[in-house]
């Protein structure tokens, strides 16, 4: 059985199923923050099992330093209510890593795609990568899942269409592992960031 958490956009009443909440830099409404705030506080009931995806991004338009107290913001809530975080990051990955230090629960880079240095310098700083369907024909991210810790790690559609079984079979060859001693191991993964 694989394991799925739902991410739930801004707005949205949280399911009966296991989801993470947050407020992407992409939704960051400047005019509205004390709702948007409200909102994602109300709704942390307990088959929440992260805040998030919330991070950096440095393609849309929400000015840098609205996005920093945005995201400050949640690595508080995250701490208070003892939750993961899921982070969205684009192009701002050091500093994302300058924030790490605020983060007192574990952190998880979603879709990571980037390259070899990025990963080693998130790991470096206690990070998790959660990896999607780029794993699948994307030579130098099939080395970097090669080289990261399988108790560093997570797998992800992001809501892509297609089967997440064939990225646990990729990765599973790639570590050259069998494919339930890597879906035991997510699993573990995901008691020890729910369990701090």
């Amino acid at each position: 059985m694989l394991y799925g958490i739902y991410n739930i956009d801004f707005g949205t009443i949280p399911p009966d199923s296991p989801y993470s909440i947050g407020i992407h830099p992409k939704d960051i409404s400047a005019d509205s923050l004390e709702e948007q705030f409200s909102w994602l506080e109300s709704n942390i009931t307990k088959n929440c099992l992260a805040i998030g995806e919330c991070g950096l991004d440095s393609l849309v338009p929400v000015p840098q330093h609205i996005q920093e107290e945005v995201f400050k913001r949640q690595i508080i809530i995250s701490n208070e209510v003892k939750k993961p975080m899921i982070i969205h990051c684009v192009r701002k990955f050091y500093e994302v890593i300058s924030f790490r230090k605020k983060a007192e629960q574990a952190v998880i880079i979603h879709g990571f795609n980037k390259k070899q240095r990025i990963a080693e310098d998130l790991l470096k700083n206690n990070f998790y990568l959660s990896f999607g369907k780029a794993v699948l024909y994307h030579l130098s991210l099939q080395e970097i899942v090669r080289s990261t810790p399988l108790n560093r790690m997570f797998l992800e559609t992001d809501n892509e269409a297609f089967n997440i079984e064939e990225l646990y079979l990729k990765v599973s060859e790639l570590k050259g592992i069998s494919l339930e001693k890597l879906n035991k191991q997510i699993v573990e993964n995901l008691d020890t960031i729910k369990n701090g």
